[in-house]
């Protein structure tokens, strides 16, 4: 818990009670449901927490922004950012019932009141939102061809309307086809554990049909 601290210090005390929550909610429930490595869940607040909350540092979600996170598994990085960003409405949503069903529950847990979650692929979904997140999906190009119909036309924040990736790794030739890629940040530029060397986020503006 110190780590999410130490980066982001002046959340609230109603915000450090949430992300304390986090660690015996998901050792619980991954006791009973595998959605973190068992081997990886003793790093839950640096590789999970920490590292979905990589996309507060490069994008300041104002009130009333819409969100789906996109294969949300467990719930990342869709229950951090709801934590963070108490006035923005997230959409979790996951192919995999089990997986939604523990997001839902810790979300609960916590008393987060500004997320809904869908057991649900891709291309089930119709709504509109300012952006798409995503930790680690499908490669780029794929991700441009589920949710681009997904993201709203009309601009909310000072980052356009797109998709916004936690990736890991060359990624070089995975973007480089995508002529709308607006910004590649470098995670290390921020967090300095080494886990953080080769993560990134990513952010492709997209310009939806009017």
């Amino acid at each position: 818990m110190d780590i999410i601290r130490t980066y982001f210090p002046d959340i609230s005390e109603r915000q450090t009670e949430q992300f304390a929550m986090l660690e015996g909610l998901y050792n619980d429930w991954n006791a009973k449901i595998n959605v973190i490595s068992r081997k990886d869940i003793q790093n839950l607040y640096e590789h999970h927490v920490l590292h979905s909350l990589g996309i507060a540092k490069v994008v300041h979600f104002r009130s009333g922004t819409k969100i789906m996170d996109l294969g949300t598994g467990g719930g990342f990085p869709g229950i951090p950012l709801a934590i963070m960003f108490p006035e923005t409405e997230f959409h979790l949503v996951d192919s995999i019932g089990k997986k939604v069903k523990v997001a839902s529950e810790v979300a609960s847990a916590i008393g987060l009141e500004n997320v809904r979650f869908s057991h649900a692929r891709a291309e089930e979904i119709k709504d509109k939102y300012d952006f798409v997140v995503t930790r680690a999906v499908m490669p780029m190009p794929d991700l441009m061809k589920v949710a681009r119909k997904n993201i709203d036309k009309e601009q909310h924040n000072a980052v356009p309307n797109g998709i916004i990736a936690l990736k890991g790794g060359e990624l070089n030739g995975e973007i480089a086809s995508m002529r709308n890629i607006s910004t590649v940040w470098e995670l290390s530029e921020f967090f300095d554990e080494e886990y953080f060397k080769t993560k990134k986020v990513v952010h492709v503006a997209i310009v939806a049909k009017k």
